[in-house]
């Protein structure tokens, strides 16, 4: 069950280090733009996969009980 909410914070880091890469344009290095937000969509929508991943594990484990 805590590997759950885990997952839950980890697909929000994902999204925020998303955000930040699109934003500042850097990540270890200066990125060019176009590479900066492609980078940063993947990570976005990655993010948005571990959560959505994590929410259906947590409704699952509700329905076993």
């Amino acid at each position: 069950m805590m590997f759950n909410w885990l997952s839950l914070v980890t697909g929000l880091f994902y999204i925020v280090l998303g955000i930040v890469v699109i934003v500042y344009k850097f990540f270890f290095t200066i990125l060019e733009p176009a590479i900066a937000y492609a980078m940063g969509a993947v990570l976005i929508l990655y993010g948005i996969f571990r959560i959505y991943r994590a929410v259906s594990r947590i409704k699952d484990s509700g329905n076993e009980k």
